[in-house]
């Protein structure tokens, strides 16, 4: 039985690893916290990255530990590359993750190595307080040069718009330097990068339709798994659901993977899985790269086993443990699979939760259902909005024949747990 260490556990992580087919095969440690789940996000405040990597390496020199791995984009997947490289165990060296990770220096490197797909760029200080200082026309985009979630990424038209984007209370600032510490701290240990985590992007706006490349890497070679379609709420940059398969033509999709093994060679990307997203501008056909995740969307692994017959999961144990990921299908369960996030644009909290009946019901009725709360109130909702320009409040991902069934599967099941009032429109 293989012993893993999954660092930072996600919700999704927890829900697959509960399945009866990983016992016996896998024994599952978990270290760290969840950022996004009160009260264990409150160890953000006195959070260490080398006191816990210390603690985890010091303990785990004397247990046995077969691989390491995390799929949280925060700290855990660059802290789970330090503690694999500090214990021998197979990953991507930290450099590489943070490379990933930087948006500003993995722009430089796929600058490089792909410049057909590579958009204009600049990087830029959270203070910036004059037009004069800042390095790029508008309108433009920005957003950090280290963060997920699309946290503090938007669409900028005037120089006054951004200092009003870039205006933070106290405790705003508090929490955003922490998140990125970890970061920062690691930085100088592996890098000679000169622009820290205390810094921004400026970049063109890219049109055109978003996906998701999902695949892997063991021992420098890419593994494309498939293409999953983003999809927004109108109007804004916040995503409204994930569709797979994709729409996009097949020789388009053939591009993008040529562009990921390009991509993925430029940073010396050698082992584990990753997540790119690209925007495919149909009127013109330029493909040009959003960013890269060092990590597996978890959130969406489960699409390649319902449509596909493939287990993500599977692969990347296999890959933590320094194995080769086979390839075993078993019948697919369903042609489509979405997941579709509910947001709510007004501030306001929900006019009604669910009940652990509702959710029971739904359970019964929508048996391959995999439903994520996040009900906020207070503080944790105020940020949100003013970071993201909405909130979420549930995830929930389906699986149906075809994509019109899951757009009326995601409609029936949304008005069995919310009040009308909190449906997205």
């Amino acid at each position: 039985m293989k012993r893993i260490l999954v660092l930072f556990p996600k919700e999704w992580d927890r829900l697959e690893f509960s399945r009866p087919e990983y016992a016996g095969r896998y024994e599952f440690v978990y270290a760290g916290f969840d950022l996004f789940r009160f009260p264990e996000n409150l160890r953000l405040a006195s959070f260490d990255v080398f006191r816990f990597v210390g603690e985890v390496v010091q303990r785990f020199r004397g247990e046995r530990l077969d691989g390491v791995f995390s799929n949280n984009e925060y700290f855990g997947a660059l802290v789970a590359a330090v503690v694999a490289e500090k214990l021998g165990l197979p990953g991507n060296h930290p450099r590489v993750v943070l490379t990933a990770q930087h948006k500003f220096y993995a722009r430089k490197a796929f600058a490089e190595a792909a410049p057909e797909a590579s958009p204009r760029f600049a990087a830029f200080a959270y203070t910036v307080r004059d037009r004069g200082e800042f390095p790029f026309e508008l309108p433009c985009f920005v957003k950090p040069v280290k963060a997920t979630y699309s946290v503090l990424a938007r669409r900028i038209d005037s120089f006054a718009e951004l200092r009003r984007h870039l205006s933070f209370w106290p405790f705003e600032k508090f929490v955003i330097k922490r998140l990125v510490k970890p970061f920062n701290d690691l930085l100088p240990w592996y890098t000679d990068f000169s622009v820290n985590a205390h810094n921004m992007i400026a970049e063109e706006i890219l049109p055109g339709h978003q996906v998701n490349v999902d695949g892997y890497v063991h021992e420098g070679n890419v593994r494309v798994l498939g293409v999953i379609d983003e999809n927004l709420f109108p109007g804004t940059y916040a995503f409204r659901s994930f569709e797979y398969p994709s729409r996009v033509p097949a020789p388009v999709q053939a591009r993008m993977r040529e562009l990921a093994v390009k991509m993925l060679a430029g940073i010396s990307y050698r082992q584990g899985f990753f997540n790119l997203e690209f925007a495919w501008d149909e009127e013109t056909g330029r493909i040009r790269v959003i960013e890269l995740n060092a990590r597996m969307a978890s959130q969406l692994a489960v699409f390649y086993e319902w449509v596909d017959g493939i287990n993500p999961y599977r692969m990347l144990l296999e890959l933590a443990c320094g194995e080769a990921p086979s390839h075993e299908r078993a019948a697919p369960q369903f042609r489509h699979a979405a997941s579709f996030a509910l947001r709510k644009f007004d501030g306001r909290p929900l006019a009604a939760r669910p009940t652990a009946a509702q959710i029971a019901g739904v359970s019964r009725d929508f048996p391959e259902a995999r439903l994520m709360l996040y009900l906020k109130r207070g503080l944790a909702l105020a940020n949100e909005m003013k970071w993201l320009g909405s909130y979420r409040y549930a995830v929930v991902n389906l699986g149906a024949g075809s994509s019109a069934d899951l757009q009326q599967r995601c409609h029936d099941l949304r008005r069995r747990l919310f009040a009308e009032s909190d449906l997205p429109a």
